[in-house]
This record gives structure tokens, C-alpha cells and sequence, in this order.
């Protein structure tokens, strides 16, 4: 793989900030789970959500299973945070710039494993509501926090925040491979 062309690659993207990570560095927490159970609305509704994703321990053991992991984040402005509507039409152009990372993976080779924002929202109904098996799994993405991930202390290594004040969202997805 050459990291010198895909760190020239993820340059000209929209992104906000990007690292490599070592996948043992990330925090890995059934508190975490625990808010996807009792606060989401997708919780058992979809392939990328609990507990369609498998307990945490197994979601740690995917994620461990690779040497590197890529962090990528955007951040956009909008009018009125507190407002879900608009907060949430912003996630399909990180979701497109995660996708274009994973497409300048797969050209090198590499077929990475990707987490990153929210449920799956691909199909109009999930196939896991009707108990067969996903439709798009080379496009379905779970979300960060499916895995039990606890993404804060990775930011905080990294010099990068979450939350940047108010009207600002901040998107993160984590690309695992092996080179």
C-alpha cells in the first residue's frame, strides 16, 4: 500500500482532520452499548445497529483483528443545532467522503472493515426487520458507537475535539485495515 498516495488522496477531500491509529488504542465500552439500548430509536431495527452488530466483546475482536485503523472527520455549520432535522442533513456528505476514503482504499487493495455515523438509513426498510440478511453489506456502514466505541479519548490523543460549540457537527468514521 502506498500511504504517501493516500495521505496526498485524503488531502484534497473535505476533510476536517485525519490520522492513523493503532486499533489497540481505541476504548471499547458496554457503557457505550448501553446508551444505543436505551436511548436510540434504531436499536434492533437494522443490520448496523444493536444487537444486530453482535455483543461488544465480538465488535472488539473485528476491529482488533486489523493492524491499522483510519480516524477521518468533517465538521459543518449549521443554523440551529438544536433543531435534529438540520443537524441530521448533514450526515450524507460525510457519509460520501467516507465512502470516497474506503473506495481510495479498495483501489489499493485494501478491503477495509468501516464504522461510522448513526444507523444505516441505505434501504427504505431493513432486511433485518424481516430476518434475512442485508441487502447492501458492502455499502452498510455501523456506527462507531454500535461497537462500543468511545471515540472521546482517541479525539483527545489525537488534539481533536467533538464538540466545537454550538451549531457546529462534527461527523467520524473509522476505516480498519490491514496493508
Amino acid at each position: 500500500m502506498d500511504m504517501n498516495l493516500l495521505e496526498q488522496q485524503l488531502s484534497q477531500l473535505p476533510l476536517y482532520a485525519y490520522g492513523f491509529i493503532d486499533p489497540k488504542e481505541l476504548e471499547f465500552s458496554d457503557r457505550i452499548r448501553h446508551i444505543c439500548r436505551t436511548e436510540c430509536a434504531m436499536y434492533g431495527k437494522t443490520w448496523a445497529c444493536p444487537p444486530a452488530v453482535g455483543e461488544v466483546s465480538e465488535c472488539a475482536e473485528k476491529c482488533l483483528a486489523y493492524k491499522s485503523c483510519l480516524l477521518i472527520g468533517t465538521i459543518t455549520e449549521v443554523q440551529d443545532i438544536g433543531d435534529i432535522s438540520q443537524t441530521l442533513s448533514t450526515r450524507p456528505a460525510h457519509e460520501a467522503v467516507t465512502n470516497q476514503v474506503r473506495d481510495l482504499l479498495r483501489e489499493q487493495g485494501v478491503q477495509p472493515y468501516i464504522l461510522s455515523t448513526e444507523a444505516c438509513d441505505i434501504c427504505a426498510r431493513c432486511a433485518y426487520l424481516d430476518g434475512l440478511p442485508c441487502r447492501m453489506p458492502g455499502k452498510m456502514h455501523p456506527c462507531v458507537e454500535s461497537h462500543g466505541i468511545n471515540l472521546i479519548p482517541t479525539l483527545e490523543r489525537m488534539g481533536l475535539e467533538f464538540y466545537y460549540g454550538s451549531n457546529i457537527v462534527t461527523w467520524y468514521s473509522l476505516l480498519f485495515f490491514n496493508a
